[in-house]
């Protein structure tokens, strides 16, 4: 064992060494390479002020401060940052601003951007256009940006491009210009030599690693020969402590051994006694089991005489209870057919209450629906004389105003500047538009007027309509998909017109890739609310661009639109038309609808 501890401490302190070695290097590569990088960060920030320093600005002398600004989330600002401390630009304070987007990028005199942060160098000359900010830039392409920088070994080579900073109202000292890269081969050259010297630092990189993998694979080699010899020394230790707890099992065995004999005794002994005690309790219950059976034979005599008693007692009472029930349902009978009566009087009392109640109320409503028909009598004599007025004295003024507008156009169009021909356009265009107004008025106050009801075949109505909007169908790419449908009463023209609206806002509000389906579908219900009333139930389905629930309530007043005539054509009277066919027939209509889904117009027509 002891020598096992001493290969195992010889082991320990080699792999130590090895440690130590390894950090050694590791840290003093680190170090050199840090520190060259920072010489590198001060000599970037140091060329950044010499170029300003040697760049002339306009009204410079009116500003507090220079401003130079740093595009992305690059260290050069702590750099520049450290550097403002120390030094001015033209005797003015520096000030260090960093932007994470181009957009963001103003009121600054100097634009710092490094190449690998992948910012596109024409959209950052854009946006810096007329704004006297000079842009300097690292690592991009030769002749891309104002002054362009590179890295070369330990330091920095720049070119600068003399027609974007003039163009921009700057002026260079001949000093930036002298010390300036002036040819692109040249530039070529510099980036070959930086790539060789970074190829050069890599292949030391890789070898220095090797050496690093090396040493980790010897001090692993180490540790394997190490953990065995622990491994080892557990395996016997695990063995001594076993034969130790053996050892001492068997000396608490044979004591415990002994103890029980003993108690075993004491045992047997306890239980002699509880054994004769339970034996003579015993006898004892015997004894008193024997009295109190002889007790209970008794007491049963006694208890059969008594059944005996009950049984005649019970005779008795069966035959007055079936005398009492039989009494009992004769006055019921009596005391039923005397509550009829009353209820039956009373029933025909208050139906008649009823009947003169309701009487004068039917009188009632008869005065006022005679009273309502007068009034709405008048009320379509007037709309009648509007619709005559709207039809010819409204249009005729409006047809002056066209045909003047045409005959302004055709003979002084050539007059007129293009504003003049411009509000010429507008002017016809909105007389128009009042055309087409003053036409959905007149046919919105004739719906409801024909009650010439006929029986309409809805699946022939639904072809002719096919029909009609071919052109339309064919163009947008529509789908109209339809169940069976009923046979009902009722205006066909307006019935016609209904479909014919449902369907066209179907296909004219939906969105620009979407293909046009129209489903439309018919059940038959009954309404409780109406004294069951047979109605037809219909719904029209499309995949349009949908209502929102803010405007699903006034969609169906006239002239109401969601959307610029620009966007989707109309008058906005389409669902007010349906609205008023519906109503007109005696039925209902409503809607369900989801922004970007679609909608799903329901209405009901009696049966």
């Amino acid at each position: 064992m002891m020598q096992i501890s001493l290969r195992s401490k010889e082991s320990i302190g080699s792999l130590l060494i090895g440690l130590c070695l390894c950090f050694f290097f590791f840290s003093k590569s680190v170090a050199q390479e840090l520190g060259n990088e920072e010489v590198k960060r001060l000599q970037r920030a140091i060329f950044v002020f010499n170029f300003a320093q040697q760049v002339g600005w306009p009204n410079l002398e009116d500003q507090d401060s220079f401003k130079i600004g740093v595009l992305g989330p690059d260290r050069t600002t702590i750099d520049l940052s450290a550097l403002a401390q120390k030094r001015k630009i033209f005797n003015k304070p520096v000030e260090i601003i960093r932007f994470q987007q181009v957009k963001d990028v103003k009121e600054v005199h100097l634009l710092y951007v490094n190449n690998k942060y992948n910012y596109e160098i024409y959209y950052i000359l854009s946006k810096i256009r007329d704004k006297n900010i000079l842009l300097v830039t690292e690592d991009y392409n030769f002749n891309a940006s104002m002054i362009n920088m590179v890295n070369v070994g330990d330091s920095f080579e720049y070119e600068i491009n003399l027609s974007r900073i003039q163009n921009e109202g700057f002026t260079v000292a001949p000093s930036l210009r002298r010390y300036a890269i002036t040819s692109s081969e040249k530039w070529k050259r510099l980036y070959k030599k930086t790539e060789k010297s970074l190829t050069e630092v890599q292949e030391e990189n890789k070898e220095k690693e090797s050496q690093l993998e090396d040493k980790d694979r010897e001090i692993q080699s180490q540790k394997d020969k190490i953990s065995n010899q622990l491994d080892e020394l557990d395996t016997k230790k695990r063995e001594i402590s076993t034969q130790n707890r053996a050892i001492r099992d068997l000396y608490t065995e044979s004591q415990i051994q002994q103890k029980k004999f003993e108690e075993k005794v004491l045992i047997e002994e306890e239980l002699e006694k509880n054994i004769q005690d339970q034996i003579d309790y015993i006898q004892n219950q015997e004894k008193q089991i024997n009295n109190s059976h002889q007790e209970i034979l008794e007491q049963n005599k006694v208890l059969e005489e008594q059944k005996r008693q009950i049984e005649d007692q019970n005779k008795i009472l069966e035959e007055q209870t079936s005398e009492i029930d039989t009494q009992k349902k004769i006055n019921i009978l009596l005391i039923s057919l005397v509550a009829l009566f009353v209820i039956a009087g009373l029933i025909i009392y208050r139906g008649y209450l009823a009947k003169k109640r309701f009487n004068k109320e039917l009188q009632a409503k008869n005065l006022a629906i005679y009273e309502q028909s007068l009034e709405l009598e008048a009320k379509n004599k007037e709309l009648e004389q509007f619709a005559y007025i709207a039809s010819h004295d409204l249009q005729e003024p409006l047809n002056t105003i066209s045909s003047f507008i045409g005959l302004i156009a055709e003979d002084y169009g050539d007059s007129f500047d293009d504003v003049g021909k411009e509000s010429l356009f507008f002017i016809k265009d909105a007389s128009i538009r009042m055309k087409k107004l003053i036409d959905a008025l007149l046919e919105y106050s004739r719906l409801g007027r024909n009650r010439d009801y006929v029986e309409i075949d809805c699946n022939k109505v639904l072809e002719e309509l096919k029909e009609d909007l071919g052109t339309r169908i064919k163009t947008s790419g529509a789908k109209i998909i339809a169940d069976k449908l009923p046979v009902l009463r009722g205006s066909e023209i307006e019935f016609r017109l209904l479909l014919q609206n449902l369907i066209s806002n179907g296909i004219k509000f939906r969105g620009k890739d979407t293909t046009p389906e129209i489903k439309i579908e018919c059940t038959k219900i009954t309404d409780l609310s109406e004294g069951q009333k047979d109605l037809w139930k219909f719904s029209v389905q499309d995949n349009g661009i949908g209502i929102p629930e803010e405007h699903q309530e006034r969609i169906f007043a006239i002239f109401q639109r969601l959307h610029s005539r620009e966007e989707y054509q109309g008058t906005g009277i389409g669902l007010a038309h349906c609205k008023k066919i519906v109503e007109s027939h005696g039925g209902k209509i409503w809607l369900n609808s989801e922004v970007g889904k679609g909608s799903t117009f329901y209405f009901t027509l009696p049966a």
